[in-house]
C-alpha cells in the first residue's frame, strides 16, 4: 500500500537540524536511472531517481539517504517522491526506488526478505559508494565516505518500506541510520495474530486468528501490478500459481486461506513468514534506529514496533520510538492538523519530521551534540497545544489492576468480586463488527463497532472520578474459562480447533455513546481452556475522561478476521479468590 506519513507539532527547539545550505531557485536535480541487481535466484532491473542536492560533487559530498515505497506503491508515489525531494532540498544526496515487484522494478514480490530485498538494496548501496555503475555508466561520487566502498547512508520509509530498511541492515553494515514508520516486528503475528500467551513480543508456535481482509486487499493489489504496468520484464513472474508473488509467499496465502492447520504444513509456513520479519535477524541490525509506529492501525499495531524496540535496545543498537497518531487505519489518508505528512514532505513543521531530521544529522553528519529526543514519545489526541509526551523510559507509567467480577463489573480489589458465572457462544457466522480494512485503506466511514447480543461478556468499571485516567501501553487480562466443546476440540492435532477469542476495550461516554479504541481487537486462539491463559491486547493511548467507564469485552468472533471451527459455548466464572484480572499500563489517574 502506498503511504502519505504523518507527525505532529513539534515539542523541541533543539531538534531542528540544519543541513548543507543550498540553493533556493534549484535545490536539487533529478537523475532516473536503472540499476541490474541480483535478487535471490533472478537478476533484475532497479528502477531508480537520484536527487542531486545543489553543490554536491566530489570535493563537495554529501550524506545519502535511500526510500522506497509502501507496498502497491513506487518511486514516484506521493509519499516516496515527496521524502526524496524534502531530504534532497536539506542537503542529502536522496536514492528513491521502486521496491521489487512494484512500478517498473523487476522481480517477483517477495515480503522484504533479507535475502532478496535486502541484498537489492545492497547494490543500491554500492551504486551511492561509486563501486557500481547503473546499466548507462552513470557513476556517482559525490556521497560522503566513511571508507573505500562505504558510503554515508541511512534509509528511511513507511510500512513495506519500513521493514526493507532493517532487512537490508541486517545483511550490509554499511547502513549508518535508519527510520521505519509503520512497519512490522513479525508477519505471521501480523497476518493471524495470537494474543494469548504473548510476553512482550510478537510471535506465536501456532497462527490466530486469520486477519483475512487485510491479506486479501495486500494479495490483489500485488496480483494486479501486471494491470498496472504491462510492460514488465520477465523476472517479474511469480510462482506455485502466483503472478507477482514468490512461491513461498503464494503457498503462505493458501494455507492462511485453507483455515485449517496441519502441524508440519503450518510449522513451515510460520517459519517462512518469520524468516522474512525482522523478528528472525534483528540480532544481526547495528544501525542506530528510530522507530515510529501509528496508534490508529489495526494492521501493523504498536505492539510490533515496541517488541522490535525491545530488541534493539536489549542487544546495545541505538534505538528510539515515536508512536504518532497515525497509521494504516483510516487517518492515514488526512493526518491530524500539525502531523507529519509524507505527501507533504513537512519534515521541518511537524514532531516527527523534526525527529526525523535531527536523527540523520547526528547519524549522517555525525554532528554529536544533536539532540535526538526522549527515548519514547506518544500522541495525546486530547492535548492539542502539545500533542507529544516524552518519556525516558518504556513502558511509561506504571499499572493498575481491576478484577472480573462474576456480575459483569470491574473493581478495584478481590474482595469487591461478586461471585458469579456467564456463558456466551458464537454462531457460524460472524456477530462482531470492529473494522472494514478496506474502508480503512480509502478513509471512508465505517460502520459502528457492534456485538450481537448472547455472543459476547462484558465487565465495567465505574465512571472515571477525580480526573482523567491516561492509558498508554498494551494491556494484559489474564482470565480462566470453561468450555468443554473446546476441550475435546483442542485434543485435535490441527491448531485450527483451538478456542478462538476477541478481546477488546470500549470508552463508555456518559450519554452511552461507545468507542472501540482505534478499533483494536486482540483475537487470541486459546493454548488450553483447562488452564489460566493471559492475552496481551494492542498497546493504545487513550484518555478515560471524568465521568467515562471502561468495558472489557470477550467476543465470539469478529468479522474482519477467521474465527471459530465449529459452535463453542464459553463460560465465565468468578470468586474473590478466582478472578480475571485486568492490567492497565496507566500513566496518570485511578480506576477504581
Amino acid at each position: 500500500m502506498s503511504l502519505g506519513l504523518l507527525a505532529g507539532s513539534a515539542l523541541l527547539a533543539p531538534l531542528t537540524a540544519t543541513g548543507p545550505a543550498v540553493a533556493a531557485a534549484d535545490p536539487y536535480t533529478v537523475t532516473a536511472l536503472k540499476v541490474t541487481v541480483r535478487a535471490g535466484d533472478r537478476t533484475c532491473a532497479v528502477d531508480a531517481d537520484v536527487y542531486r542536492p545543489a553543490g554536491a560533487d566530489a570535493a563537495h559530498p554529501a550524506p545519502a539517504v535511500l526510500t522506497t515505497n509502501g507496498f502497491g506503491g513506487n518511486k514516484a508515489d506521493g509519499s516516496t517522491d515527496a521524502l526524496a525531494k524534502a531530504l534532497a532540498t536539506r542537503g542529502y544526496v536522496a536514492l528513491a526506488y521502486s521496491g521489487l515487484g512494484f512500478g517498473r522494478t523487476g522481480c517477483p514480490i517477495s515480503l522484504d526478505d533479507p535475502r532478496i530485498d535486502g541484498r537489492a538494496a545492497g547494490a543500491l548501496v554500492d551504486l551511492l559508494a561509486g563501486t557500481r555503475t547503473a546499466d548507462d555508466g552513470t557513476r556517482i561520487d559525490y556521497v560522503t565516505e566513511d571508507g573505500p566502498g562505504d558510503p554515508r547512508v541511512g534509509m528511511i520509509g513507511g510500512s513495506y518500506g519500513g521493514a526493507v530498511q532493517l532487512a537490508t541492515a541486517a545483511v550490509d553494515h554499511r547502513i549508518d541510520a535508519l527510520v521505519p514508520l509503520i512497519t512490522w516486528n513479525d508477519l505471521a503475528y501480523s497476518l493471524a495474530p495470537d494474543n494469548a500467551g504473548r510476553t512482550r513480543g510478537a510471535g506465536r508456535p501456532l497462527p490466530g486468528a486469520y486477519k483475512w481482509q487485510w491479506t486479501g486487499g495486500f494479495f490483489l493489489i500485488g496480483e494486479s501490478q501486471g494491470l498496472l504496468h504491462p510492460h514488465l520484464d520477465p523476472s517479474r513472474a511469480g510462482g506455485a500459481g502466483c503472478l507477482h508473488f514468490v512461491a513461498r509467499a503464494c503457498d503462505a496465502k493458501r494455507l492462511l486461506d485453507s483455515g485449517s492447520y496441519p502441524a508440519a504444513r503450518t510449522r513451515e509456513v510460520l517459519a517462512y513468514l518469520r524468516s522474512v520479519s525482522p523478528v528472525s535477524y534483528l540480532s544481526s541490525v547495528k544501525a542506530p534506529t528510530l522507530l515510529v509506529q501509528g496508534e490508529d492501525d489495526t494492521l501493523f499495531n504498536l505492539n510490533e514496533a515496541a517488541a522490535t524496540y525491545r530488541t534493539l535496545t536489549a542487544q546495545g543498537t541505538p534505538a528510539k520510538m515515536i508512536w504518532q497518531s497515525w497509521g494504516h487505519s483510516g487517518g492515514m489518508k488526512k493526518p491530524a492538523p500539525g502531523e507529519l505528512s509524507l505527501s507533504r514532505g513537512n519534515l521541518d513543521t511537524s514532531y516527527v519530521g523534526r525527529r526525523i531530521l535531527a536523527w540523520f544529522d547526528r547519524y549522517l553528519h555525525r554532528r554529536t551534540a544533536t539532540a535526538t529526543g526522549p527515548a519514547f514519545a506518544y500522541y495525546r489526541d486530547w492535548a492539542t497545544a502539545s500533542p507529544y509526551a516524552a518519556s525516558a523510559v518504556f513502558p511509561a507509567g506504571g499499572s493498575r489492576r481491576l478484577y472480573l467480577s462474576g456480575d459483569g463489573t470491574l473493581v478495584g480489589t478481590r474482595r469487591e468480586v461478586v461471585r458469579g458465572s456467564r456463558e456466551y457462544r458464537n454462531r457460524r457466522t460472524p456477530t462482531s463488527h470492529s473494522e472494514s480494512s478496506l474502508t480503512g485503506l480509502l478513509g471512508l466511514p465505517d460502520a459502528a463497532p457492534y456485538d450481537a447480543g448472547g455472543t459476547y461478556l462484558d465487565w465495567t468499571s465505574k465512571p472515571v472520578a477525580g480526573g482523567p485516567v491516561d492509558v498508554v501501553g498494551a494491556p494484559r487480562v489474564t482470565l480462566k474459562v470453561s468450555s468443554p466443546q473446546a476441550e475435546r476440540a483442542q485434543r485435535s492435532p490441527d491448531a485450527a480447533d483451538k478456542l478462538v477469542l476477541f478481546v477488546k476495550l470500549y470508552d463508555l461516554a456518559p450519554d452511552g455513546g461507545k468507542t472501540l479504541v482505534h478499533r483494536l481487537v486482540a483475537p487470541a486462539r486459546v493454548p488450553d481452556v483447562t488452564r489460566r491463559f493471559t492475552v496481551e491486547l494492542p498497546a493504545l493511548v487513550h484518555r478515560y475522561a471524568p465521568g467515562h467507564r471502561l468495558r472489557l469485552v470477550l467476543a465470539a468472533s469478529d468479522d474482519a478476521y477467521a474465527g471459530n471451527r465449529g459452535v463453542k459455548p464459553v463460560t465465565v466464572g468468578a470468586s474473590p479468590s478466582d478472578a480475571g484480572v485486568l492490567e492497565l499500563p496507566v500513566v496518570r489517574g485511578v480506576l477504581r
